[in-house]
């Protein structure tokens, strides 16, 4: 042994082990039963929490060339002009090309959220035709069903089917409510432009 390992053994010899309580045996099978059971159980009731309303089925497909368009009471004339006509430069864009339904709707609920998040006004959203689609009668699915979604969401203020040169009409133009604090910028300059 080495003079290191007797210096150990000389300081601990006068040391007696602490008296513990007795353990219990636990049968690991019935805990791990009872555990899965309880996170497939947690799993479940995270996803019922998605706070996603977009309905999931039943909305049907729409013809390739058939235009999109939607505006809320109170939006103006000229402003829903504008974004028609595709002057209003689209700050982001969310291509739904090859998204299974389930997936788009996930993904176009999230997009809104988060351009709303960050104070985007308008935007686009480029869900196809449904043309090339193996499936004949698919023609038009996505192109539905974001029709239907947008009209659902509030933060939606109006749409309308793309200019050629954005797609045409599978691609949609959207225009998102002001933010507070957009509109509270808006107020101060028409403030400032009033006082003299």
């Amino acid at each position: 042994m080495t003079k290191q390992t007797d210096e150990f053994l000389d300081a601990m010899s006068d040391v007696s082990p602490l008296n513990r309580e007795s353990r219990v045996r636990v049968d690991r099978r019935v805990e791990d039963k009872a555990s899965l059971v309880a996170r497939r159980a947690a799993a479940v009731a995270q996803e019922r929490r998605d706070d996603n309303s977009l309905a999931e089925e039943g909305i049907e497909p729409l013809d390739p060339w058939y235009i999109l368009e939607f505006k809320r009471p109170g939006i103006q004339n000229g402003v829903f002009r504008k974004l028609k006509q595709g002057r209003y430069p689209f700050e982001a864009r969310l291509d739904l090309h090859r998204m299974s339904v389930a997936r788009a709707r996930k993904e176009i609920y999230e997009f809104i959220k988060e351009c709303r998040r960050l104070g985007l006004r308008s935007v686009m959203v480029v869900h196809g035709k449904g043309e090339r689609s193996p499936n004949a009668s698919a023609i038009g699915v996505l192109k539905g069903y974001v029709n239907h979604w947008l009209r659902e969401l509030e933060l939606v203020q109006a749409f309308h089917s793309a200019l050629p040169k954005d797609g045409g009409t599978g691609a949609v133009y959207i225009l998102l409510a002001k933010s507070e604090a957009k509109k509270q910028e808006n107020r101060e300059r028409f403030l400032r432009g009033r006082v003299t």
